[in-house]
């Protein structure tokens, strides 16, 4: 069957809910909402699906890009389009611009990611190389400090898929579905529809990778996990081979002594709960996090601990760190960096007070943000401002 080559017409495509098209960089409607339950098989349009396979199918070396301080989706959704596009004969890299958490090391092939922060000429040889770079699970450059900076100096054509508001528009083809728990479900459903003819599209490599996304962005499936079609994904992902018992085990019973510790010291020393805003509140500082012997991912889940707290509906938890070197031109000068986390439960949002107060964003019960000045002056922010934002 003869294909057309749609971005001779077409400079930039975009996708999110409901569907947008950017043609010349202006963005309009293209399909109305309907009130029929979205499926598994028009999330992504037909029309996206096929200049994803042009893309695909005109590139030789690929380099896939996702944001600072990786977490288990940005691994997961790299890794499973690493192992698609090389199982297509592809040549692929994943860089990332810092070090990932221990507990997703064992990841297929994640022992081969580029670390920009370490091996910055090897990565940008690899960018400069490439004939098609894919962007996941970031919406904007400044999710990759100073990597950014390059990839917007980059000719060579780009795909974004991600699950976050507001999408950039400087890739040629954008996969934006910000209602997807995870950017792996979508890189789920973009890799069935592009295998859609084959018998066996999805490997236990895939498969796991995929599952291990899925898992953490929506914390062992204990927000923003309910819908029916993510549990027929799962089903899918168990059918090819994985072992969801033990990718739980490698990721969340994976913890080092002091990384407990460190837990038990922010329940106990650090919380601070505001009952009638239903809010709790952790804190800490590099010192602090230093007398345990941080270590990258040490961190992870902590804003979680105090939603299991009968009546609390908000949590949020700020840790200092230092600024790294992707990231001087987002600092405007300061060397501290503050790291915020935001969840709730229920139809309780946080991404507007992210967004508002700290420049993030974010889903609705997952939220994030950053701050670039001492953890004082974080902490007072937040302080002054979440009542409003927080329903009693």
């Amino acid at each position: 069957m003869a294909t057309i080559d749609i971005s001779r017409f077409w400079g930039s495509i975009v996708l999110f809910y409901p569907f947008y098209f950017a043609i010349s960089k202006k963005y309009t409607t293209f399909a109305a909402q309907s009130n029929t339950p979205t499926t598994m098989e028009n999330i992504i349009s037909p029309t996206l699906i096929e200049s994803a396979r042009q893309l695909i199918h005109q590139s030789t070396r690929v380099v896939i890009l996702t944001h600072m301080s990786p977490d288990g989706d940005a691994m997961g959704s790299s890794l499973a389009m690493r192992h698609f596009l090389e199982a297509q004969g592809k040549e692929v890299a994943v860089i990332v611009p810092n070090a990932f958490p221990d507990f997703l090391a064992w990841l297929p092939k994640a022992n081969e990611d580029i670390i920009y922060e370490t091996q910055p000429t090897q990565a940008n040889l690899l960018l400069e190389q490439a004939d098609l770079i894919i962007c996941t699970d970031f919406n904007e450059p400044k999710r990759i400090g100073s990597l950014g900076d390059k990839l917007l100096t980059l000719t060579c054509k780009k795909m974004m898929i991600d699950h976050h508001l507001h999408p950039s528009n400087f890739p040629n083809l954008t996969i934006s579905y910000p209602d997807s728990p995870s950017t792996c479900e979508l890189v789920y459903r973009l890799i069935t529809s592009l295998s859609a003819s084959e018998t066996h599209t999805i490997s236990t490599e895939i498969a796991t990778c995929i599952y291990t996304g899925m898992m953490t962005d929506t914390g062992n499936f204990s927000f923003n996990s309910n819908r029916p079609d993510m549990y027929q994904i799962i089903s899918e992902l168990v059918k090819a081979g994985i072992n969801k018992d033990e990718i739980y085990n490698r990721v969340f019973n994976a913890y080092s002594a002091d990384r407990m510790r460190l837990m038990g010291y922010c329940l106990y020393n650090k919380m601070k709960i505001f009952p009638e805003y239903h809010t709790a509140f952790i804190y800490l500082s590099r010192k602090e996090l230093y007398r345990f012997n941080f270590q990258s991912g040490d961190a992870e889940g902590i804003v979680n601990l105090p939603l299991q707290i009968k009546d609390i509906h908000y949590s949020c938890f700020m840790r200092e760190d230092k600024v790294n070197p992707a990231e001087k031109a987002l600092a405007g000068g300061s060397k501290t960096k503050i790291k915020i986390s935001l969840r709730s439960q229920g139809e309780r949002p946080v991404n507007v007070f992210a967004k508002e107060i700290f420049g993030g964003g974010g889903h609705a019960n997952a939220s994030g943000g950053e701050y670039y000045g001492p953890l004082s002056d974080a902490v007072e922010r937040f302080v002054e401002n979440f009542k409003n934002y927080f329903n009693k």
